[in-house]
């Protein structure tokens, strides 16, 4: 093999093989699927997991916790196993931990493994059967403990990370009852995470892995309930730049512009 064709290994799998061309791998057997159409790229799931700290904490599938070469390649040493009746696959190659209580999701035992290994400066994988629901709420419950997050701005951390975790109700409710744990009752106002597409609030995101994003003080039942699509915040304008609510021209106002804003189904084992 050429060595042009072993700096650019398959994006999917981790290994060498002419993927564009539709060669099937020799290690795994994967093909790369074409398009469905003209103009519609093809779906793959990653062979890589997601970083969602960086240079330390990974959130995946079985499916990438499966691929000890793309773990090696990332420097993963130990794995977080987040379902009790998943099996550990390299136990001479990597340093495994498995939650050992199905329902509910034992947050304790996993932020003491994963703290651990932060205190050890070690890359550690956390996983469940699809990398969406059970491993991302045990990570989002890593952020509240070890950074002081509240739950609102530790699932909007993972979530811009991964775009395609979603919580099942089971999740969600475990996690509210461990940020009161955590905090206590809520004095802050719960923000629906999942009322913009974008998870921003109108925010930049944060820079660096240690900064916790900001939020509105809004009020909602739930910071997963949707929104809507029909549904505008009041003095809401299609077009409206620079200003929000104040005519630049009204007299009351003495002429003078306002200032533009400051900031830009029950428990499964996936």
């Amino acid at each position: 093999m050429r060595k042009r064709e072993r700096e650019n290994p398959c994006g999917i799998c981790g290994h060498y093989h002419k993927y564009e061309e539709g060669e099937v791998c020799g290690v795994c057997g994967h093909r790369w699927k074409p398009s469905d159409g003209e103009g519609t790229p093809a779906k793959h799931e990653s062979a890589f997991p997601t970083e969602v700290l960086k240079d330390f904490l990974f959130l995946g599938s079985y499916n990438n916790a499966s691929r000890s070469e793309v773990l090696k390649t990332l420097s993963v040493s130990h794995i977080l196993n987040t379902v009790p009746d998943c099996q550990n696959l390299y136990k001479n190659s990597f340093t495994y931990h498995r939650l050992q209580r199905d329902r509910p999701l034992d947050f304790d035992d996993a932020n003491q493994f994963l703290e651990q290994c932060e205190r050890d400066k070690l890359r550690v994988l956390v996983h469940c059967m699809t990398g969406k629901n059970r491993s991302a709420a045990v990570v989002a419950a890593f952020l509240m403990k070890s950074r002081g997050w509240r739950l609102a701005q530790s699932f909007q951390w993972v979530k811009d990370r991964r775009q395609q975790v979603q919580l099942t109700d089971a999740s969600q409710n475990v996690l509210l009852e461990y940020e009161q744990k955590l905090f206590g009752p809520s004095s802050q106002p719960v923000i629906p995470t999942e009322s913009f597409v974008s998870l921003g609030f109108g925010y930049p995101k944060p820079a660096g892995d240690t900064q916790a994003p900001a939020f509105n003080q809004m009020t909602a039942p739930s910071i997963f309930q949707r929104v809507g699509p029909n549904v505008f915040p009041l003095n809401f304008a299609f077009g409206a730049e620079g200003t929000v609510g104040v005519n630049p021209d009204n007299n009351d106002n003495g002429g003078a512009k306002a200032n533009p804003a400051s900031t830009d189904n029950p428990m499964d084992r996936s």
